[in-house]
């Protein structure tokens, strides 16, 4: 099968983990033996990065087509080339919610299938104003494709209410199982925490830097590792240097999967008090890998996490993560890390992940037939 996968999320070389889950669900749908070829849909800006117009990521083809996501007449030149290239393929698969724009007054030919992850859905309140203003008129264009599919159902819960009867299914996010799992350290002299992700207010890293002072108090001798970069970085220093904890907190930055790992191996447990999270691919990430975790409870990551390995905590207070820390070592004494990753085990491989996108082609087939 001809698949044309189009997004607006792609790795670019100022941006090389933008859109990273994109390309390997693409591999995954690639590896059942279809023909993908992706479309970015990249704003014209971003043409300056060196980008050029073929391209191959991750062995795959790609074209990028000019779209600003605000210009409308960008948005229309960009729905006349993706619904030309649709007549040369046998379903179209758009990736993130703003690849529907471009589709929003003629949908394409083909049978149609969309995978969303954007948090802008379930977490409203963290868009800007004019987005939040926009936002009841735009999510009706998740009604138009065939079948959506969304990361969790707690993602899933906000498309359906727009869909109605028209089918909306749930296909995880790509998480393989390192093999070997790391053991866990034997050395429980010291409290090795670790949280990976973006240094963004919906993330809280500051309140990880708080917690890390709560469980001082507490007579635990703990550092931090905070892999990852975005525009709090500088408020996370000075709110270590505050609390006089600059030596027990550690900024890596960015790290690619190898690198995390290597982190998450090191680490007795992973904190993330995120405020809003879809899928919450790096806790997931920490759980495969062996290590119990601690984070927010507002998302789809309560899905997965089997409560005698992990906790959410309704609460974004330094005191409630800090108990919620000393409950799930306590609990998890006796558990070899093998034991841990066994609780997800291998329901976010890759295969489990192309089989789920495969039933969506064959709904969205059978639909338009």
């Amino acid at each position: 099968m001809r698949i044309l996968a189009v997004t607006t999320w792609l790795p670019t070389p100022g941006s090389p983990s933008t859109g990273a889950f994109v390309v390997r669900d693409a591999q995954a749908i690639a590896g059942l033996g279809h023909d993908v070829r992706l479309v970015h849909l990249v704003p014209p800006a971003q043409y300056a990065e060196g980008l050029v117009e073929r391209d191959t990521i991750g062995g795959l083809p790609v074209t990028r087509v000019p779209m600003g996501t605000n210009d409308p007449l960008q948005i229309a030149r960009a729905g006349r080339e993706l619904r030309g290239m649709a007549q040369h393929a046998d379903l179209v698969h758009t990736m993130a919610f703003s690849s529907l724009l471009p589709l929003a007054v003629r949908r394409p030919g083909a049978p149609w299938v969309h995978t969303e992850h954007w948090s802008g859905l379930t977490a409203p309140q963290t868009l800007p104003a004019s987005w939040q203003r926009m936002l009841p008129v735009l999510k009706r264009l998740l009604a138009r494709p065939d079948v959506a599919t969304a990361v969790c159902d707690y993602l899933a819960a906000p498309i359906r209410e727009v869909r109605g009867p028209k089918l909306t299914t749930v296909v995880p996010c790509i998480v393989p199982v390192p093999d070997p799992v790391p053991a866990r350290s034997a050395d429980d002299s010291r409290l090795r925490l670790v949280s990976v992700g973006g240094l963004i207010e919906r993330k809280d890293p500051l309140l990880a830097v708080d917690v890390v002072t709560e469980l001082l108090l507490r007579g635990h001798d703990v550092r931090l590792t905070l892999v990852g970069q975005g525009p709090l970085e500088e408020q996370v220093r000075e709110r270590a240097r505050a609390l006089d904890i600059s030596d027990r907190v550690r900024l890596t930055g960015p790290l690619d999967r190898d690198g995390v790992l290597d982190q998450l191996s090191r680490a007795h447990l992973f904190l993330g008090p995120t405020r809003g999270d879809n899928f919450f691919v790096s806790c997931a990430e920490a759980l495969v890998a062996g290590r119990p975790v601690v984070v927010g409870s507002t998302g789809g990551q309560g899905e997965y996490i089997d409560p005698s390995v992990g906790q959410t905590v309704p609460t974004q207070s330094a005191r409630a993560y800090a108990d919620a820390v000393e409950s799930v070592l306590e609990r998890t004494k006796g558990l070899t890390a093998q034991q841990i990753s066994d609780t997800v085990g291998q329901r976010f491989s890759v295969a489990s992940v192309a089989a789920g996108y495969q039933d969506a082609y064959d709904r969205a087939g059978h639909g338009r037939r």
